[in-house]
């Protein structure tokens, strides 16, 4: 049996286009519209399914995070959306017993607005994590 020269060259082409290929599949999960500040802090489980999270405002009263993120639903039937946030530390562990899943209905064509507290003062970041129920 013969040896086959591979070039090294080859293995490094490959990998590149795997990952090419793996940043856009990504990517493809949030609609275009969303900005990526707000899509880097939205954990999406399933498709979208037409919800898009455009806007999230986050600030920090009494040294406790708050937020508020927009939830538009872009089609025109109501979707029912599951969703909680996870609060993170200054290493990106989680912080407390992390929140129960909430149910919420976007009319079609219509906009929610979700709100949540951190925990304690230890969280510095979040993520919201969502799941959109087909119709």
């Amino acid at each position: 049996m013969r040896n086959r020269f591979v070039p090294a060259a080859i293995p490094t082409v490959l990998c590149a286009g795997l990952i090419a290929l793996a940043t856009n599949a990504s990517a493809q999960l949030h609609d275009p519209a969303t900005p990526l500040a707000v899509a880097a802090k939205v954990a999406l489980r399933g498709e979208a399914n037409s919800i898009a999270v455009r806007e999230m405002r986050i600030v920090r009263k009494n040294d406790i995070l708050v937020v508020q993120a927009d939830m538009s639903n872009m089609g025109r039937t109501d979707r029912t959306v599951f969703y909680r946030f996870k609060w993170l530390d200054n290493v990106g562990n989680q912080v407390g017993d992390g929140e129960s899943w909430k149910q919420m209905t976007v009319l079609g064509l219509g906009q929610q607005t979700v709100k949540s507290v951190a925990p304690t003062s230890a969280a510095v970041d979040l993520r919201l994590e969502m799941n959109v129920e087909p119709r």
